[in-house]
């Protein structure tokens, strides 16, 4: 099922497939560009109209991306298929913005932190150093491409493995200095799964305050298993776009302890079974698993809905 002028009324929302990103670089395997290309298909095919789909970051710190170029181009083949695709990737300075840029992308994300001990792990620089970085990109994107969007996630918005607890005045500062530097969205991650319900609906609800329409996407990982239950505060306070990885795969390589994003399949279902649309279908979504699990044998991965199956009567409830 995709969106049309025949999908029933009702709430819509849009889910940000990251697994080819953020699933990708927290294994110790490298999944060949051709199982990449395979599964990046697969996610299109079955709805998904956003895919983060690797990172501009040097191979040696990240060989599981070494290929992203490529895997932009090609993922960049699918808009005619599947027109609306959003192809995206993340960049943590402008050198890999220009080398995003000149493959192609529709949409740049940069990991600004609001740990400071998670933003020297993470990218080797001071938040306010960052936001340096992010006013380079932009004006690099007002000048090469100005069509491409720009949208920060904001790391260890709910607390971090490294410092312990963030402060939410300093989330909403960042969140309004990155606004007022002129990116598109600003969302918040939970990058360590150490959000709970109550927390996401206070900052969220802080955020739009703030930013109205500038707000962003909800990144939530299910490292504590409150990823759905954090999904849906969100949803519950206005957000509309909410970040998943296929299989629940990925984590942050430097946040120890970290794991776990929101299993895509589950929030779909989670969606779905609520009347709400996600322009996705469950059961294309869990046939994508097959390409990942190709190219990452051995490698585990994670889900409510593939493992108990779609209850009696889902296909005719979904397609109504």
């Amino acid at each position: 099922m995709t969106l049309s002028d025949n999908t029933p009324a009702g709430p819509q929302v849009l889910i940000s497939e990251v697994g080819p990103r953020d699933g990708l670089q927290s294994v110790g395997a490298t999944m060949p560009t051709v199982d990449k290309c395979r599964w990046i298909a697969a996610l299109a095919a079955a709805g998904l109209r956003e895919i983060e789909v690797g990172s501009f970051v040097p191979a040696k710190l990240l060989p599981q991306m070494a290929d992203v170029a490529e895997v932009v181009r090609y993922a960049l083949t699918l808009t005619d298929p599947y027109p609306g695709l959003t192809v995206m990737a993340l960049v943590p300075n402008r050198r890999g913005a220009e080398a995003a840029l000149a493959a192609g992308v529709h949409k740049l994300t940069l990991p600004v932190s609001a740990s400071e001990a998670h933003s020297l792990a993470n990218v080797r620089k001071t938040r306010e150093q960052m936001l340096g970085e992010l006013r380079e990109v932009l004006a690099l994107r007002r000048e090469r491409a100005p069509g491409v969007a720009v949208e920060v996630g904001l790391s260890t918005a709910f607390g971090c493995t490294l410092q312990g607890a963030v402060d939410e005045d300093e989330v909403i500062r960042l969140a309004v200095a990155c606004a007022q530097a002129g990116v598109d969205e600003v969302g918040l991650s939970d990058t360590t799964g150490m959000a709970h319900p109550a927390q996401v609906r206070r900052l969220f609800t802080r955020l739009r305050a703030e930013l109205g329409g500038g707000a962003g996407s909800a990144h939530m990982h299910n490292t504590r298993g409150l990823g759905l239950a954090n999904c849906l505060a969100a949803f519950d306070v206005g957000v509309r776009t909410f970040d998943a990885s296929l299989g629940g795969l990925g984590g942050c390589p430097y946040a120890p302890g970290a794991s776990g994003n929101v299993v895509t399949e589950d929030l779909v279902f989670m969606f779905e079974a609520m009347g709400v649309r996600t322009g996705v279908d469950v059961e294309q979504l869990i046939a994508a698993r097959a390409p990942l699990q190709a190219g990452l044998p051995g490698e585990p991965v994670y889900g409510m809905i593939p493992e108990a199956g779609l209850p009696k009567g889902w296909l005719a409830r979904q397609s109504r």
